[in-house]
């Protein structure tokens, strides 16, 4: 019997794409071993109409493309909350996870996550002035966030999962990791001093990555 074939793909965070420079290192890095890793694009249909079903069909669509494989998946921010729903929904398909500041629970943080009167006014207005991850300027439509809140907020995970969050982000709080990862089966939290972007943390990332996928680490 065949061994199953094991694909690699990272997911980006909001207001990003595949350019994300974490995605794009880890692509590099994994590269030297042989593996593949994908960048899928998550703005779908379009930023400024993103939306969670039209990313996971996205998602679902490369799936069938790629042969149906077993999925070894990184994920963002977003792309972190993105990458545990989807294992959630394909648990016989992934394999393992390394999840990158997640983004659990939309519904509550995102309202507090504005200045205030700001998030009044997106819901009143029915879109907001901001820009897209090449900088220009965008009106992301309100439905984002009510279609969002509609999804499980915490999803349940059977693969195993490496979760690395920074003590310091202000943007995701590390206490809906803490949360998260006590009530999975097999998930292991890394803590370390920096901020969402994680940018100080590459090393840490690319051992986790390299032992939770059981690649070498020499």
């Amino acid at each position: 019997m065949n061994a199953p074939r094991i694909h690699y793909a990272y997911f980006h965070g909001f207001r990003s794409s595949p350019n994300a420079k974490k995605g794009n290192h880890l692509r590099a890095v994994l590269a030297d071993d042989g593996i593949e890793l994908l960048l899928p694009d998550l703005n779908q249909p379009s930023f400024a109409s993103l939306s969670v079903g039209a990313m996971l069909a996205h998602l679902d669509a490369q799936h069938e493309r790629e042969g149906r494989p077993i999925w070894r998946l990184i994920g963002s921010s977003l792309g972190g909350w993105l990458a545990a729903r989807w294992a959630e929904r394909h648990p016989e398909h992934v394999d393992s996870l390394v999840l990158l500041c997640p983004a659990f629970d939309i519904k509550n943080r995102w309202p507090k996550m504005f200045p205030s009167g700001v998030f009044e006014a997106w819901r009143r207005d029915g879109a907001m002035d901001t820009h897209d991850a090449a900088g220009k300027p965008a009106r992301l439509h309100f439905a984002f966030y009510e279609e969002a809140s509609r999804e499980r907020q915490w999803p349940h995970v059977s693969s195993p999962v490496t979760v690395i969050h920074g003590t310091r982000d202000e943007t995701v709080p590390i206490e809906g990791s803490r949360t998260w990862v006590r009530d999975q089966e097999n998930a292991t939290l890394i803590e370390v001093d920096d901020t969402h972007d994680l940018l100080a943390s590459m090393n840490v990332i690319e051992r986790a990555v390299r032992e939770r996928f059981g690649l070498s680490t020499e």
